[in-house]
């Protein structure tokens, strides 16, 4: 067929096949003489050869460049193509639906600027990708975690701050201090809505019920209450969250929990504050520092949310038993309140009104079939246990209400109910929690010369006794010092044995060899120290007026007073000085059995913070030199 049409229809035919502009078709038909049209056309189809290789390689690169990702997009839109043939498609639950839901929810949520321009920048490039996508899932749990964050919801304060009062003291018996304070918090907040809540710390020994008390002031504030547990935390992140660009990336604890309380304003108790970690990963106990700044908390960024959040109106509570492992600038933001201990009459006031009743339940006894006098719980809680706190006498109730109900379910299986009895005496705590496992162990130490009882402050925060025995030896004039002793108590031992030499002429102590009054009486013996309980580490100056009682007391072989005690810091000119921990040392003295205590004279005004009832069972007296020490003491 080509070999019969004429060239010039042949060139017209294939101008007309190929792509051609206007313009060069016109100048093809223009072109009168054959052989420049020929040419023409040929220049054309070259061109056009040209353009369909070009075409064809660039087909096949982007072909060759499909991935996986781009292959799954078009098989699922065929399937959902297939699923509406079918009659099977899932309209309304899809994922352009979820997201349609997540833009409505937050254009209804009342979130602030900053998080509301991120959060619709989010939203935009969620729209854009496709739910395969992996970065698909973390912007829309991101963007779920902000809606759900309580950005404006609060819960109101109890306006009542004597039913508030009512609830703290039903609640914990005796801490008058901590409940004064979150009324006073109350009060403020009543006549000024706009206060930023206080950052606590209740610091006190363990079962003192520093945690029980956080609950019981969210239910007094009328806020809900949440308890992070920060001993063994070694992560920053725990505190400030994961950035999002890691694998599992989520909120940090403080963000999880208002997440969880849903409102702006709960109490949230940083529990064992003072066991923080601190490795590689950061130190959580600094980036704590915002948290607890109410003139920075109130922006606290999260390193997932990356937006700032109101921290302000929290009333944050952390508890600690030791001051020394809390670093200074946390520390300092923080209002510490001090916890001591329970008296006796506190613990038997807790024990029946919580303790009791709360094992019996716990155990499955009726209320009515468990019957304890107050003396048998006074027992209890003397003769078995020596604590500030009450965990160890929740233990021993919980023994007694163990074995009352082995004897009650004996009863009942054997239909012997009427024989069964109900009231535990003493008797009866004796043969089942054992012999008694504190006796009065002052008087049995203190009835030898050189023997002293001193009152010592705990690294936990609780008082205790600390019981000093010195002795006599032939040798060369050495002091040996024993008992797991640090250096200020070593120099306060030096201290005493100096002044005892220093004073021996007035003290009426002969020479241990010239056997003149006045003579050296360190002169060929030794004098060991010992203070007992030697696993124990002990440091500090307030055992100085006890040390040089108890030298006196060897060197002049007088006993000192049963049942006294003292503390007080020792100069070389024999003043004493005021110590710290007079109300925890007081209180340990009570539960030892103590009925009289030495004290320093400028140390009087602390006895302001001791319970009255103890005050009435332990006659105190004041010194300010070491002479009034020893006229007290003998």
């Amino acid at each position: 067929m080509l070999d019969s049409t004429p060239p010039s229809q042949l060139a017209d035919l294939f101008a007309s096949m190929i792509d051609l502009s206007l313009e060069e078709k016109l100048n093809v038909l223009s072109t009168p003489q054959l052989s420049h049209r020929i040419t023409r056309v040929l220049e054309l189809l070259v061109r056009q050869i040209q353009v369909l290789k070009i075409s064809q390689k660039l087909q096949s690169t982007v072909e060759s460049k499909l991935g996986k990702k781009q292959r799954e997009f078009f098989l699922r839109q065929q399937l959902d193509a297939i699923k509406k043939e079918l009659g099977e498609s899932d309209e309304g639950t899809g994922e352009e639906d979820e997201v349609a839901d997540l833009g409505r929810r937050l254009g209804e949520a009342k979130l602030p600027d900053e998080p509301a321009k991120v959060a619709g920048r989010e939203l935009r490039r969620l729209k854009r990708m496709h739910p395969s996508m992996a970065e698909y899932q973390v912007i829309r749990t991101y963007l779920e975690t902000l809606l759900e964050l309580p950005w404006a919801t609060s819960t109101p304060d109890m306006s009542d701050i004597g039913a508030a009062r009512k609830q703290l003291d039903a609640d914990h018996c005796g801490l008058e201090k901590v409940k004064t304070r979150i009324l006073e918090y109350l009060a403020v907040r009543k006549l000024k809505n706009d206060m930023k809540g206080p950052i606590l710390c209740f610091l006190g020994p363990p079962g003192v019920g520093k945690t029980s008390l956080g609950r019981s002031i969210a239910s007094a504030l009328g806020r809900k209450f949440h308890r992070i547990s920060l001993g063994g935390v070694r992560d920053e992140a725990e505190i400030r969250g994961h950035r999002r660009t890691y694998i599992g990336a989520m909120p940090g604890l403080i963000v999880g929990a208002l997440r969880k309380c849903g409102n702006n304003n709960p109490v949230i108790l940083l529990d064992e504050i003072d066991k923080l970690g601190r490795d590689f990963r950061g130190d959580p106990a600094s980036a704590l520092l915002e948290v607890l700044d109410p003139e920075q908390n109130s922006t606290f960024t999260d390193h997932y949310l990356n937006v700032p959040f109101d921290l302000s109106k929290v009333l944050f509570i952390a508890t600690a038993n030791e001051a020394d492992t809390i670093p200074g600038p946390l520390f300092d933001r923080m209002e510490v309140i001090r916890i001591p201990g329970y008296t006796f009459d506190e613990k038997l006031s807790i024990a029946r009104r919580h303790l009791l009743p709360k094992q019996i339940t716990m155990h499955g006894l009726p209320l009515d079939q468990v019957r304890i006098d107050d003396a048998t719980l006074l027992r209890i809680a003397t003769a078995y246990t020596r604590e500030a706190g009450v965990r160890n006498l929740e233990r021993e109730i919980a023994s007694v209400c163990r074995a009352v109900a082995v004897d009650y379910a004996d009863s009942k299986e054997n239909n012997k109910s009427q024989s069964f009895d109900s009231l535990v005496t003493i008797q009866r705590v004796e043969s089942i929690l054992g012999p008694e496992r504190f006796d009065d162990e002052v008087s049995e130490r203190t009835a030898s010369p050189g023997v002293v009882t001193g009152l010592a402050w705990t690294a936990s925060g609780a008082g205790g006794l600390l019981f000093i025995e010195a002795s006599l030896m032939p040798g060369r004039g050495v002091l040996h010092l024993t008992g797991s002793l640090g250096e200020v108590i070593k120099e306060s031992a030096q201290i005493g044995l100096t002044w005892v030499r220093a004073n021996s002429a007035r003290l009426n102590l002969k020479g241990s060899k010239s056997g003149a009054v006045g003579g050296d009486v360190f002169e060929g013996v030794d004098v060991h120290i010992h203070f007992p309980a030697g696993s124990i580490p002990k440091d500090g100056p307030s055992a100085g007026v006890t040390i040089v009682t108890s030298l006196v007391s060897l060197f002049t072989s007088t006993p000192v007073r049963d049942h006294t005690a003292m503390t007080g810091e020792l100069t070389l000119r024999g003043q004493v000085l005021p110590v710290g921990g007079i109300k925890e040392k007081v209180l340990a003295a009570h539960r030892g059995g103590i009925t009289r205590v030495i004290l320093p004279q400028r140390n009087q005004k602390d006895l302001a913070e001791v319970p009255k009832r103890v005050i009435d069972d332990i006659e105190f007296v004041f010194v300010r030199n070491v002479w009034d020490v020893l006229d007290a003491a003998f």
